[in-house]
């Protein structure tokens, strides 16, 4: 398998050097409009023989397809921002490879209820050309990162192998994860995190379908495995809501982030000031987005690893019948502690947690473990191989059985068991 990795911030850099410790690829490509980002990614995967780097503008599709041809790629990871989509999938498709991505084409809210209703939503124009990729018997596997990604897989283990009946999923995200020396300080993609926080929520629930909520909505407690404890978690934007109605049968699909207060004042601040917009404004004689002035002012995530204390944790709790008609629930999770990545692979926790999922992705499409055609998310291939390769990376999964809470009104009207 020839690799093609587009981007080589944070995720992109990572990949490069777990992929590294596996046999299952010949040549591995990572590209960036900054070439000396590109080669600093490839030369500290310390695998000089079959990783390289290469210069390519991710916002120009011919320019990814003529590298695509050069290096005879198979397959194009996507590890840019997801405003960066659009001209990568595309590239994939023009070039004859498959595509992955971590996060999809972006939404776009309704134009004038759009904390009721859904307008353009997460993936929605990728899921559109579907048929057309099938058509050419190429892949396009979406949303292949931490969260969508292994949060989705362990949706589809648990409705393959744990419940008779699923009431609720719900992806609940939280760490202990600390930065000194910094007052403020993401440990992901600020532009990212601005946009799936301020946009409107997505919920689907069975008898309405998906709609939308406001930011920040539902606040509940959510109990964090292996000591991280107690986290306000709210709803935010993410694409497993759109991903696992698609192929799990169940009543209810949320996604709730353990932001904390600060991280949301901040957040809402940016907002109220217009600083979260993306179209540019005149600064004297220079147009800048207010986003990606924010974005430069901030400090780099992926610099950050040294600074970093702390757990991330990200998992998909699980509400239902159990196989054996009772009810059941239970949190299936991955805790990634950042000493242990820093030391290990010299890269924070969150990118990390986040790159270890393409990797075993496309290990499981070399071997021919995954097959498939068309658009298509984490949950439309068997779990149990892709859970078999997460322990490899050094970090297993778990599965956290818990005292089954009383049944919601969410959970009324789920289908009676098959």
């Amino acid at each position: 398998m020839r690799v093609l990795v587009v981007g080589a911030g944070g995720v992109g850099a990572a990949i490069a050097s777990i992929a590294a410790r596996r046999s299952f690829f010949d040549e591995l490509v990572i590209a960036d409009v900054d070439l000396v980002r590109a080669q600093r990614a490839a030369d500290r995967s310390g695998d000089t023989r079959r990783i390289s780097s290469a210069r390519v503008d991710a916002t120009d599709s011919s320019d990814v397809v003529a590298l695509a041809r050069q290096c005879n790629a198979d397959v194009i990871v996507n590890a840019c921002d997801p405003r960066f989509n659009p001209p990568i999938f595309d590239a994939a498709f023009d070039a004859g490879c498959t595509y992955l991505d971590m996060a999809m084409h972006m939404s776009r809210p309704h134009p004038t209820d759009p904390y009721n209703r859904t307008g353009v939503m997460l993936g929605d124009e990728q899921f559109a050309t579907s048929a057309a990729w099938a058509e050419r018997g190429q892949l396009a596997l979406c949303g292949i990162g931490i969260e969508p990604g292994m949060s989705d897989v362990f949706a589809r283990y648990a409705a393959d192998h744990l419940f008779s009946r699923i009431d609720q999923i719900g992806v609940r995200d939280g760490a202990d994860l600390r930065i000194d020396g910094y007052l403020f300080a993401p440990t992901f993609s600020i532009w990212t995190t601005i946009e799936e926080c301020l946009n409107p929520p997505i919920i689907w629930e069975r008898e309405r379908g998906w709609f939308t909520t406001r930011p920040f909505s539902e606040p509940e407690m959510f109990e964090f495995p292996d000591g991280i404890g107690r986290v306000e978690c709210v709803n935010v934007e993410h694409e497993e809501v759109l991903l696992i109605p698609r192929w799990v049968e169940c009543n209810r699909v949320t996604f709730k982030y353990g932001l904390g207060e600060e991280f949301i004042d901040v957040l809402e601040t940016l907002h109220k000031l217009g600083l979260d917009g993306k179209v540019p404004v005149r600064v004297r004689d220079i147009e800048v987005a207010p986003r990606d002035m924010v974005a430069a002012a901030l400090p780099n995530p992926a610099e950050l690893g040294h600074r970093m204390n702390g757990r991330t944790c990200a998992g998909t709790w699980v509400t239902g019948t159990g196989v054996d008609g009772r009810r059941r629930e239970v949190y299936l999770y991955h805790v990634v502690d950042n000493g242990w990545t820093m030391r290990e692979y010299g890269h924070q926790a969150v990118v990390w947690q986040t790159a270890i999922n393409p990797v075993i992705a496309l290990e499981l499409l070399a071997a021919g473990t995954w097959q498939g055609v068309g658009v298509l998310g984490p949950e439309a291939f068997p779990a149990e191989p892709y859970l078999d390769l997460v322990g490899v990376h050094g970090v297993p999964w778990h599965l956290d059985e818990r005292v089954p809470r009383a049944p919601s009104p969410h959970d009324a009207s789920a289908p009676a068991p098959s």
